[in-house]
């Protein structure tokens, strides 16, 4: 037995270490099954230095720094541009108004033309009729004004005296005291003011030879831009690179038949306006009606602007010389033909022509009166016009262009088929210039 015993044991023993053996060989098997599956730490990659400094700035920066530097290149530009205009203003202004009177009067040439008289001769007559015209329309203002100033400096006095006895009797209790106080801090006001007034006067004189230097550029341009104007339009056609010249010449045209229709309308309206209202207030008894109406024609001109400061004169003529009744009467004809210019005679006579924001037409009225005063402010409007032609045509065109390069690079279709592009790329399109479209 104890024979027995002692290989039992044996045997034990040997199936115990062969056991943990086996445990021992499966937990080195497991060990490096999981050095194997484990991924084994990696060192971060370092990210390349870009090769130039403008890479390391972001995206949105480097967008920004590019708007930024180009709005500052056109600020600088229309900056340079405004001091060069305002340094040779008057020649500027000059070509301007010669601009605008020959879209008045290039109708009346070319039909006088057409007719069978030379276009000297009929760009002659036609501009000297017109200036004797306006001549004669400034002189007459001017003589009525002179006959009528006794009269109504005389109503003047009268009616400062009715103004005195009016806030004497009102319940606002104003003394006479008052009143006197008032006027001889005016008096003083005017005393102490006289070398201002000199120095006013010899400034005067300058702008009256700058007026008479201004009217001889204007005269002397339209004669040439009458007769010559195709020339010139070619002339300036040559100093545009070649790439741009088919798109500037497709504008040019546009642009000249959008001032020509402001022009006329303006003077249609204007027209109306000086007539209604010198009637309404002819027939009220206003004195100098006749110059206020032509003085209402040329501030219509200026809109907005032009067509308040002419009423305001009108009503303050009125209650100057006829009372309140009559001032308050002469304030409704105003506004009664003003609202009718404004909401029918202007949409129907411009049209989509000269189609301009209001808020565009008061900063263009208020840039023109600062730059060039009140010249300024009567070209600014027609100048935004036909800025605004100019624009829209050059967009179009590059339109156009852009949708022809797509269709040609489009690729074709079954044979026997046309692109859908193809057909509106064929088909005729914008009309080659005409260099008589221009001035």
């Amino acid at each position: 037995m104890p024979e027995g015993h002692g290989w039992l044991d044996r045997a034990r023993s040997r199936a115990a270490a062969f056991r943990e053996r086996l445990a021992q060989a499966r937990a080195r098997r497991a060990a490096e099954y999981e050095e194997d599956v484990a991924p084994k730490p990696v060192a971060p990659a370092r990210r390349p230095r870009p090769q130039a400094p403008a890479q390391a700035v972001p995206w949105g920066i480097r967008v920004a720094a590019e708007v930024g530097w180009r709005f500052l290149v056109l600020a600088a530009s229309v900056w340079v541009l405004m001091r060069v205009i305002s340094s040779v203003r008057l020649v500027v202004l000059a070509f301007v108004v010669a601009l605008l009177v020959t879209a008045l009067l290039q109708p009346t040439v070319a039909r006088l033309h057409r007719s069978g008289l030379s276009r000297g001769l009929a760009t002659v007559g036609t501009a000297v009729c017109g200036f004797v015209v306006l001549g004669l329309a400034g002189w007459f203002v001017v003589w009525q004004v002179l006959d009528n100033l006794p009269h109504l400096s005389g109503r003047l006095q009268e009616g400062i005296a009715e103004l005195k006895q009016w806030l004497l009797d009102s319940p606002f209790h104003v003394t006479e005291q008052q009143i006197n106080d008032i006027a001889e801090q005016l008096s003083d006001a005017i005393g102490t003011s006289s070398s201002k007034i000199t120095s006013t006067g010899l400034q005067g004189v300058t702008v009256l030879l700058e007026v008479i230097t201004g009217l001889l550029l204007v005269m002397f341009s339209t004669l040439f831009l009458l007769y010559d104007g195709r020339r010139i339009w070619r002339w300036t056609l040559l100093l545009v690179p070649a790439a741009a010249r088919p798109a500037v010449a497709d504008a040019g045209p546009r642009a000249w038949r959008t001032l020509t229709a402001y022009v006329r309308g303006t003077v249609v309206v204007a027209l109306i306006d000086a007539v209604f209202i010198g009637v309404g207030i002819y027939f009220l008894g206003v004195p100098l009606a006749v110059p206020i109406a032509v003085v209402i024609f040329l501030a219509s001109f200026v809109p907005l602007v032009g067509a308040v400061a002419s009423g305001v004169l009108a009503v303050v003529v009125a209650l100057v010389t006829q009372g309140v009744f009559t001032a308050f009467m002469t304030l409704l004809v105003v506004l009664a033909v003003q609202q009718i210019e404004g909401h029918v005679l202007q949409p129907f006579i411009l049209g989509r022509a000269v189609r301009v924001h209001p808020l565009a037409v008061v900063l263009a009225v208020a840039t023109g009166g600062l730059v060039a005063g009140i010249g300024g402010a009567v070209v600014a409007v027609p100048l935004v016009a036909v800025a605004n032609t100019v624009i829209g045509s050059l967009r179009a065109y590059a339109g156009d262009d852009a949708l022809e390069e797509d269709v040609d690079r489009a690729p074709p279709l079954v044979d026997g088929e046309r692109e859908p592009g193809r057909e509106r790329a064929e088909r005729p399109g914008r009309p080659p210039p005409r260099p008589e479209d221009g001035a």
